[in-house]
């Protein structure tokens, strides 16, 4: 089931590079990143509630904080750069090189989380990196 979520979110992904680059014509990057986080912010807490979640609050540990709030400002700070990069170039562009994040989380998850590399994952992760310089440089 794992990959139809992984999937979906490629989909929304790459509406999410279509729908921003003409929703930040003639509008500051960083405000076009506040409105789309308001967005998500209310939807992903409308969910939690939805869903009955909020019970579970109490739950977290202080690790699952720590490191949820570290995602958070990775997050935040990636969809900055991501918003300035589309105002600034072309989707066909920006998106192939924010999605060298795939390659860069595999060698990251080798090294802090032990995980092993296998010749599978080498060798996607240099097609995608190959891949990446063909569309930008092509």
């Amino acid at each position: 089931m794992w990959w139809i979520y992984a999937l979906l979110s490629a989909l929304f992904a790459a509406l999410t590079a279509i729908l921003a680059k003409i929703g930040i014509k003639g509008v500051d990057s960083n405000l076009a990143t506040a409105i789309r986080t308001v967005i998500i912010l209310l939807l992903a807490w409308g969910i939690v509630y939805f869903q009955g979640g909020l019970d579970k609050l109490g739950l977290l540990t202080r690790t699952n904080l720590i490191f949820l709030g570290l995602s958070g400002v990775a997050t935040g700070l990636s969809w900055i750069f991501y918003f300035r990069a589309l105002q600034l170039g072309q989707v066909s562009q920006v998106a192939p090189v924010d999605k060298l994040s795939v390659a860069i989380a595999i060698v990251l998850s080798v090294v802090f989380l032990g995980e092993k590399l296998t010749w599978h994952a080498s060798i996607g992760a240099v097609l995608i990196i190959a891949g990446t310089l063909v569309l930008i440089w092509g």
